[in-house]
C-alpha cells in the first residue's frame, strides 16, 4: 500500500503517465506513478515515436497540445536529452494539395514544393523523434529525482488509487477501455521492421500510399520502416508477409535501403479512441476525489505528451 502522503496517483507509466507525472510534479504536487507492466512490455516503448499527429482530427485543442510537444520536445534535443533528436523530414502527397495541413503552424517551419509523380508535392519541417527505450527512462528518473516514485502495480478498478491521494490521473491506455467504461477505446495494430542505418538521417512519409502507410525513420543505431494501421485489431503474432511488404514499400520509398540487415520487427496496439483524446476530469472516488482521465492518443502519444501533460496538471490542481 502507498503511504498518504502523495497528492496525486498517475495511473499507467506510458509517455502520457510519466510525462504527466514530471509537469504534475513540477507544479509542485508529490506524485506517486503506478505501472501494471515493466517498461519493455509497454506499446510506448514499440512506438516509432516520431512527432507527427497520425490519424488525429483537427482540434483547436489537440494543435495546442502538438504545438507545445513539438517546442518542448525542440528543447530537449538540443539540451541534449537521450534519445531525442530534431530530424529534417520529408513527407510525400498523393493527393491534390490544397494548402498546408491543419497541423503545420506547431511545426514552426513547413513548407511545401512541387514533386514528381506519382507524387503531388513534397512537405518539408523539423520533427523531433525519440527512442523510446532511453526516453521513458530518463522520464522515470525525472520522476525520482523530483521525489516521486514509479511502482509496479495494477489495478482492477480505478477507486484502488484513491486510498492513496486525493486525486488520481488516468493514463492507462488501451485498459482505459475497461477502466473507465469508454467503448470508444479500441486498439490499432501498428507493425514495424528494423534495419540496420546505412546512414540515413532524414525521415521520410507517404501516408497516401494505397499499399499502407509508409515511413521510415531514422535513428542512431537502426531505421524504423513502417507500417500498418489496422483499427479493431488485437492479434500482436509477427506477420512475415506484412514485415515483407512494409520493407519493399520502404525501399520504393528510400533506395538506400535496398542492402540494410534486418534486425527485428515489432507489434504494437496503439491505444485509440473514437472522437479523439479524453483529457477532462470527473468527481470520482470517495470523500469527492478528482479524477482526471488523460487516454486515448492513438499513435500520437509522444507528439502530445507535454501539451497534454501541462493541461492534465491544471485540471488536477487548479480545479
Amino acid at each position: 500500500m502507498t503511504e498518504k502522503t502523495t497528492d496525486v496517483v498517475v495511473v499507467g507509466g506510458g509517455v502520457i503517465g510519466l510525462t504527466a507525472a514530471v509537469v504534475l510534479q513540477e507544479r509542485g504536487a508529490r506524485v506517486t506513478v503506478w505501472t501494471a507492466d515493466d517498461p519493455a512490455d509497454i506499446v510506448s516503448t514499440v512506438a516509432a515515436a516520431v512527432w507527427y499527429p497520425s490519424h488525429t482530427e483537427e482540434d483547436p485543442r489537440v494543435l495546442r497540445w502538438a504545438r507545445e510537444t513539438h517546442a518542448e520536445l525542440g528543447r530537449q534535443a538540443a539540451d541534449g536529452v537521450p534519445g531525442v533528436v530534431a530530424r529534417a523530414t520529408r513527407m510525400l502527397l498523393r493527393h491534390p494539395y490544397a494548402g498546408p495541413p491543419w497541423w503545420a503552424e506547431a511545426t514552426g517551419d513547413l513548407t511545401a514544393e512541387p514533386a514528381v509523380a506519382p507524387y503531388t508535392a513534397l512537405l518539408r519541417f523539423t520533427a523531433p523523434t525519440v527512442e523510446m527505450t532511453p526516453y521513458l527512462a530518463w522520464l522515470t528518473e525525472r520522476v525520482e529525482a523530483g521525489g516521486g516514485r514509479v511502482l509496479r502495480r495494477r489495478v482492477q478498478r480505478l477507486d484502488e488509487a484513491f486510498e492513496a491521494a486525493p486525486t488520481v490521473v488516468n493514463a492507462t491506455g488501451l485498459a482505459a477501455g475497461w477502466l473507465a467504461a469508454d467503448p470508444a477505446v479500441h486498439p490499432v495494430r501498428g507493425h514495424v521492421v528494423l534495419v540496420a542505418n546505412p546512414g540515413l538521417t532524414t525521415s521520410f512519409r507517404d501516408e497516401d500510399d494505397p499499399a499502407g502507410i509508409t515511413y521510415v525513420h531514422p535513428r542512431r543505431h537502426d531505421v524504423v520502416l513502417g507500417g500498418t494501421f489496422q483499427p479493431g485489431v488485437w492479434d500482436t503474432r509477427p506477420d512475415p508477409e506484412t514485415a515483407a511488404a512494409i520493407r519493399r514499400r520502404c525501399v520504393a520509398l528510400v533506395p538506400e535501403l535496398a542492402d540494410a540487415p534486418v534486425l527485428g520487427e515489432r507489434i504494437g496496439l496503439r491505444p485509440a479512441r473514437h472522437g479523439g483524446p479524453r483529457v477532462e476530469v470527473q468527481p470520482a472516488g470517495p470523500g469527492g476525489g478528482r479524477l482526471v482521465h488523460a487516454y486515448g492518443h492513438g499513435g500520437a502519444g509522444v507528439t502530445l505528451s507535454w501539451g497534454c501533460a501541462a493541461e492534465v496538471a491544471r485540471l488536477a490542481l487548479d480545479g
